[in-house]
């Protein structure tokens, strides 16, 4: 087998494999002999088929499918013989069998990229540090109240923190929009689940009146057929209520698990579940900014291969997370394009962080699985069952050991890289994007 490999732009590459005739010819010998054996033909006793009735009849058929696989072996052969490394599947351009001397064929693939040096030092980091204080548990305490707020019906106008249930509907130039009427739909004046304007319209109104008031959409906003539009809304308040907070005693702390009512282990619960959350936050954003420098300092190529299939994977999870059916979904309202910068930055992180972890021998920690495993399913209502998944899923486990791989990944750049600490507020925080 002769391999001459031309570089082509990027990573691209050209492979020409050129295989002898007589490896083809003698494998499609075979094939219609084994063939002749079980082929049953009008005419004939079973086995009894002359072969070159068999090559007239299957012949051409026969000699593609030796055709493939000579090409699907011996592209892995030259591979290996070249020490190419392909990203990708290979675009067999041209192939040439007929009445030769070798049968040869072109592949057309991209490579993985040579990764020289991976630079860790001059990656710089600020690294959150977050004290929960008295006033941050309280906050949250209050929060928690809110949650558990009661509405009561009353006679009088509404004010701001009051809830009303109205009925609206909007109109764009005379037209009523995709998503612009409701019935009967509860909104807290003043808390923000509606645009400021439709809130404030609210105000004043008293069960039974009705309203016309005028809402800007901002550029930014989320429906793109009305952002940065103007739509007038008719509003019709049904029932206005007032809202009473429940008060921080024993029945307040036995809704939260607190099964005594005892309100010092009620705060207690809260600081520890405001410490994990915190922690997360800290461990998310960290990740993330690391990432991002190794990013930034160490430049490498995406096979584009690898990208398309990042797109197709990212494209995939935004139709699920629509909760619409990939299979009738029309792609052409969500293009590749929105997914391109992304999946680009996760094929070149993958390629880094692998090629890392070869370098630098890292390997899974068990102890550090093992402690994930437990306080990732500790969370659950039956921890020992979530627990057996993961030990008899393999598909499940070898996940969770990537991301606890990754975690380790991450320590390592840190104990390299310039680290900074930076004080942030407890809900500093909780208000920062980390994801």
């Amino acid at each position: 087998m002769q391999v001459s490999v031309e570089s082509l732009d990027g990573l691209e590459r050209r492979m020409t494999v050129q295989v002898p005739s007589d490896v083809v010819t003698l494998a499609v010998e075979k094939k219609l002999n084994d063939l002749r054996k079980t082929i049953k033909i009008d005419g004939f006793r079973p086995g009894k088929v002359p072969l070159k009735v068999v090559q007239q009849k299957f012949g051409s058929h026969v000699r593609q499918e030796v055709i493939d696989d000579v090409i699907e072996s011996s592209y892995a052969e030259a591979l290996a013989q070249e020490k190419i490394r392909p990203a990708g599947v290979p675009n067999i351009e041209s192939v040439e069998s007929e009445d030769k001397e070798n049968m040869s064929y072109t592949a057309v693939f991209e490579i993985y990229p040579e990764i020289k040096e991976i630079k860790l030092e001059s990656i710089k980091i600020e690294k959150p540090v977050v004290e929960i204080t008295d006033d941050d548990l309280e906050a949250v305490i209050q929060k928690l109240r809110e949650q558990r707020k009661v509405w009561s019906e009353v006679s009088r106008a509404a004010g701001k923190g009051d809830q009303v249930l109205v009925d609206f509907e909007g109109r764009i130039d005379g037209e009523i929009f995709a998503g612009g009427t409701g019935k009967d739909m509860a909104v807290e004046i003043g808390a923000g689940s509606m645009l400021a304007e439709f809130e404030e319209g609210l105000e004043g109104m008293a069960s039974g009146e009705e309203k016309a008031v005028v809402v800007n959409f901002p550029d930014d906003y989320h429906g793109k057929d009305v952002a940065g539009k103007k739509a007038e809304f008719s509003l019709k308040a049904t029932r206005v209520s007032e809202g009473r907070l429940p008060e921080i005693d024993e029945e307040f702390a036995k809704a939260y698990g607190i099964e005594d009512g005892d309100l010092d282990k009620f705060r207690v619960d809260v600081r520890a579940n405001m410490e994990k959350e915190i922690s997360q936050k800290v461990k998310t954003k960290l990740k993330n900014a690391v990432m991002t420098g190794l990013l930034e300092k160490n430049k490498v190529i995406a096979p584009s291969a690898l990208v398309a299939e990042e797109v197709k994977s990212l494209k995939q999870q935004a139709i699920q997370r629509m909760g619409q059916d990939p299979k009738t979904f029309d792609n052409d309202s969500l293009p590749d394009d929105r997914f391109e910068e992304e999946a680009g930055n996760r094929v070149r992180l993958g390629l880094l962080v692998g090629e890392l972890i070869k370098r630098e021998n890292i390997e899974l920690d068990n102890s550090l699985f093992e402690s994930t495993l437990a306080e990732m399913t500790a969370s659950y209502e039956q921890p020992d069952q979530v627990l057996e998944f993961y030990r008899q899923n393999q598909k499940a486990r070898k996940s969770l050991e990537g991301m606890v791989l990754e975690d380790q990944v991450v320590s390592h750049i840190l104990d390299k890289a310039k680290v900074t600490e930076k004080q942030f507020s407890f809900e500093e925080m909780t208000n920062t994007q980390t994801n």
